[in-house]
């Protein structure tokens, strides 16, 4: 019987340690490798999307286009933010997305903190689609307001090290890129 036991145990282990390392990213910039913390129990269908188009390639290349200091780093444009692609457009980087219909809004609990990830969208809560941002620091204003789905944590001092770009706009000349974006 103990036997049994041990084998369930271990059994358990090796699921839970597969299911955990689903939800962990990892965001490799200039400076160096970010580990990013996903909470699909709390907004499932952002960090679905979010896993299908990193582990897909389609953030590999794409710039920081929004950085406002003290506030956040925003990127995710796979349309005309993709610095690899024909229709890379920096002056219209931030008004695109991917090919895929937009994602309802998931408000969840998560506190807008330092290295909370989350779903950039237009003035519609329901227009979420490839783009999202990290904050720099807390934004208490975005509580419930923006679907956060996941945190930064090993790496913060890499993201940190992202242009700034222009403090009213936060639109960046020469923005830094993700140079891939995968699960661990």
């Amino acid at each position: 019987m103990k036997k049994y036991f041990y084998l369930f145990l271990i059994f358990f282990s090796l699921i839970n340690n597969n299911l955990m390392a689903n939800n962990i990213m990892i965001l490799k910039l200039t400076y160096g490798d970010v580990e990013i913390e996903l909470y699909p129990d709390k907004a499932p269908n952002h960090v679905k999307r979010f896993q299908d188009l990193s582990n897909s390639g389609k953030y590999d290349g794409v710039v920081f286009h929004r950085v406002i200091d003290g506030f956040m780093a925003q990127t995710g444009d796979v349309k005309f933010g993709n610095s690899n692609s024909p229709d890379f457009n920096l002056s219209l980087a931030g008004t695109g997305g991917s090919d895929l219909p937009n994602l309802k809004a998931e408000f969840t609990d998560i506190a807008h903190t330092r290295g909370v990830i989350s779903a950039a969208r237009s003035a519609d809560p329901d227009s979420a689609n490839s783009q999202f941002f990290i904050c720099f620091e807390s934004a208490p204003h975005l509580d419930r307001q923006y679907s956060a789905f996941g945190k930064v944590v090993k790496g913060m001092e890499f993201v940190d090290k992202i242009k700034r770009g222009d403090p009213n706009s936060g639109a960046v000349p020469n923005p830094d890129k993700i140079i891939s974006l995968r699960s661990k």
